[in-house]
């Protein structure tokens, strides 16, 4: 039997399907998901729930007229499945392939780029107001996850959409909570009345009357308001969207593709924002991502049959060795605080969250209250540690600067997932994390070379009396002895791994393994170069740095973060102040522009940050220069 995907090339056919036909291909969807995210990588969990919803949209509306903004993108596979990317699927995450994420130069059906959350709301606003300025018809929908409006942009754009009353829908793709039959069945009444075409008009005229009635209108209308809206409170589910201005349809079943085709049929035609109540099952029809949804939520390249992840080696993964050394140190050190932004599996802090319930704060997708709430604990003498992804530190920026570092206070950040981390692309790399944190004052920042160094620093960070932010790279370490002994490294000193006559390359993080191979391919062909580990970014080992302008004459500062505002700048800086002007400086790290998606070690050589290409970089420069 012909494949009903493989006759799709645009959404627009769904509307031809039968029921039977879309249920089949729901199917069929869900099949590709699977295979293919089990040799790439990816979303999955979230996105075999939503592939009835996603069906149901595009069966009704009409994309890319019509507008779809996906919150942060995990839940869009099957939009771009849809939408003339079913034939290149095979490439989703691959270097050259199409984004795990929604993509505006990849799709026309694509009309806004996600990554991070709770903002799909604000933007379907600001579309849908632009419509409006335009004296356009078109829909704009937003699809947010129930995880997503944990955030506060979220309240922010909902909020602020109810006042200006414009038409939009709203859908909130709710995966946490089940559907029983007695609540359901309740919900589908109350989402039929509410949706029916005479239920607003009856309502505005019943109220229309009794305001007409002389003398006492205006004050039985009141109370028969105050009436009905402590009954709708019993009995209507939703109540805070339709106090903020919503019309609140739901819940319905997420997973019946004609009753969600029905309520987007009513809700499109709906004056005022609308808010669909959608619930569904993270990981559906896959049973080793019903059973362990947090795990398949996002996963590497995995076994179908058994669902177990595909392990490259058995060295353990930074954040591994970051959860584990918290829990010791917490053992010791009762103020110890762990915090996170809806991530205690991502940062490693699961099994601290076990171990120490009092002292473990989950606080949703919500990075800035996050790093406020802990600013609160440090002022109170506890010692809390904020775990949370390099890119996702982005969106506390204003609470880190004014919140912690003006007030001085010893708030930990971990920064998880730094530098380049690979597939997810330019939402999720950690490159800017250097160049915005280390002009922030008192802030000390700190980069580990391998995971060994990691722990020292994590108690280095506790026993610091000011602010202190550690950044390391996804995935595994060294495979480096781990020291059982934890010792103190002394605030803004590198270390100075082997010397060089010719150059110096001054090093961050993961590029000092980079620099001991460069220095190794330099070696083979008589140049003689020494590496340094930094391992300071703030404040810079200045001390160092003047002892190897007075050895060599040539500087090279590698780091995987943009140049722009850099460890390297920091160098540059630092050495133009002193006047130190014979010694010639080499700056490596990322270009100016977003780095795409691919496999770590392919973006690191296409940016020149591999051993290979870092030696390669150092014979142009000295070449150049005249230099040996």
């Amino acid at each position: 039997m012909e494949s009903l995907l493989d006759m799709i090339e645009h959404p627009q056919q769904l509307k031809k399907f039968s029921l039977a036909q879309l249920e089949k291909l729901a199917g069929e969807i869900r099949g590709l998901l699977v295979h293919t995210v089990a040799k790439t990588g990816g979303h999955l969990a979230p996105n075999l729930g939503i592939v009835e919803l996603t069906i149901a949209l595009h069966r009704v509306f009409d994309s890319p007229h019509d507008k779809f903004v996906w919150d942060v993108g995990h839940q869009a596979y099957v939009h771009k499945i849809l939408t003339g990317r079913r034939k290149c699927f095979d490439t989703l995450r691959q270097q050259g392939g199409i984004s795990g994420f929604p993509k505006i130069l990849e799709s026309e059906h694509d009309c806004f780029g996600t990554g991070h959350s709770s903002t799909s709301i604000s933007a379907a606003l600001g579309l849908a107001l632009a419509r409006d300025l335009s004296k356009k018809k078109h829909h704009v929908i937003a699809i947010i996850g129930d995880g997503s409006l944990t955030g506060g942009q979220a309240y922010e754009a909902l909020n602020h959409a109810g006042d200006l009353g414009t038409n939009f829908i709203v859908v909130l793709n709710d995966n946490e909570m089940s559907i029983d039959k007695n609540v359901g069945a309740m919900s589908d009444y109350l989402s039929k009345m509410r949706t029916a075409p005479t239920y607003n008009r009856v309502k505005h005229d019943i109220e229309f009357l009794i305001r007409r009635i002389p003398a006492i209108g205006d004050s039985m209308a009141k109370t028969v308001e105050r009436v009905k809206d402590s009954l709708r409170y019993l009995l209507v589910p939703g109540m805070l969207f339709e106090e903020l201005g919503f019309t609140y349809i739901g819940p319905i079943d997420g997973h019946n593709i004609d009753l969600i085709s029905d309520v987007l049929e009513k809700a499109k035609n709906m004056n005022g924002p609308v808010l669909i109540h959608n619930l569904t099952r993270k990981g559906k029809g896959y049973h080793p991502a019903e059973c362990q949804a947090d795990k398949f939520h996002g996963v590497g390249p995995f076994c179908i049959d058994s669902g177990e992840v595909i392990k490259n080696g058995n060295k353990p993964t930074y954040t591994h060795i970051f959860g584990n050394t918290l829990i010791s140190l917490a053992r010791e050190n009762p103020d110890i605080i762990a915090i996170t932004a809806a991530m205690p599996e991502g940062t490693g802090l699961k099994k601290f969250s076990t171990l120490f319930p009092d002292r473990f704060f989950d606080v949703g997708i919500a990075e800035p209250h996050a790093v406020t709430v802990a600013a609160g604990l440090a002022a109170s003498g506890k010692k809390p540690v904020v775990a949370f992804y390099s890119t996702f530190g982005q969106r506390a920026y204003d609470q880190i600067l004014h919140d912690v570092c003006l007030q001085n206070l010893p708030v930990i950040f971990a920064l998880d997932r730094a530098g380049i981390v690979g597939e997810d692309g330019p939402t999720h790399h950690g490159v800017f994390d250097f160049s915005y944190l280390r002009h922030i004052p008192n802030l000390i920042f700190m980069a580990p070379k391998d995971e060994n160094e990691l722990q020292h620093m994590l108690y280095t960070a506790t026993i610091a009396q000011a602010p202190v932010a550690i950044r390391y790279p996804r995935g595994s370490g060294s495979g480096v002895p781990l020291d059982e002994c934890l010792t103190e490294i002394p605030i803004g000193t590198a270390e100075i791994l082997s010397s060089g006559k010719d150059i110096m390359f001054l090093a961050v993080g993961a590029m000092v393994e980079q620099c001991q191979e460069a220095r190794l391919r330099l070696a083979a062909i008589g140049i003689q170069a020494g590496v340094v580990n930094a391992r300071f970014i703030k404040p810079l080992d200045e001390k160092t740095i003047r002892e190897l302008v007075r050895e060599v004459g040539i500087l090279v500062t590698v780091e995987d973060n943009v140049v722009a505002g850099g460890f390297g700048s920091a160098v540059l800086e630092y050495i133009n102040a002193q006047q130190f002007n014979w010694v010639k400086v080499l700056r490596l790290g990322l270009p100016d522009q977003f780095i795409e998606h691919g496999t770590r070690m392919d973006l690191l050589k296409q940016n020149g940050l591999t051993g290979e290409e870092i030696s390669k970089q150092v014979m142009a420069f000295m070449k150049q220069y005249g230099v040996r």
